[in-house]
């Protein structure tokens, strides 16, 4: 598994005047798919990981490309892959398509931390090992 997917319709609340996801929405969604993957694919919900474990993975960096507006009502294909796993940070490419068209394409890089300290700690390893499984070019 190279790339973990998800799916979100564009709502109203995404949406400018004119009907298309207005820029800084399409940031909301990205988080949002953060938030999942870390939910459905490492088992370790933002509520555990900020509340229980005191932790967090704030965005370092952010890169955007525009490629096509998004309309109320599209439904949105998103895939996140890891470029790079480091000590205490995460690089990864986010895509959003329509109907196999592309949308927009984000390079990220997210960075583990202490919530309490705001200072960047070591992945956990079993953390670290399920991340790898969206590495890019795993099989």
């Amino acid at each position: 598994m190279a790339a973990y997917t998800y799916r979100n319709a564009v709502m109203f609340q995404h949406c400018d005047p004119a009907g298309i996801v207005f820029y800084p929405r399409y940031f909301e969604m990205i988080n949002e798919v953060v938030e999942t993957l870390f939910r459905d694919a490492l088992k370790w919900p933002f509520a555990e990981m900020h509340v229980r474990d005191r932790t967090g993975v704030p965005m370092g960096r952010i890169e955007t490309d525009f490629h096509a507006a998004s309309r109320l009502g599209d439904e949105l294909d998103w895939a996140f892959t890891v470029t790079r796993i480091g000590g205490a940070s995460l690089a990864a490419r986010v895509t959003a398509s329509c109907k196999g068209e592309a949308r927009l394409t984000a390079d990220l890089t997210l960075i583990y931390v202490d919530l309490d300290a705001m200072r960047s700690i070591r992945w956990p390893e079993d953390k670290r090992a399920a991340l790898a499984q969206f590495m890019e070019g795993t099989p």
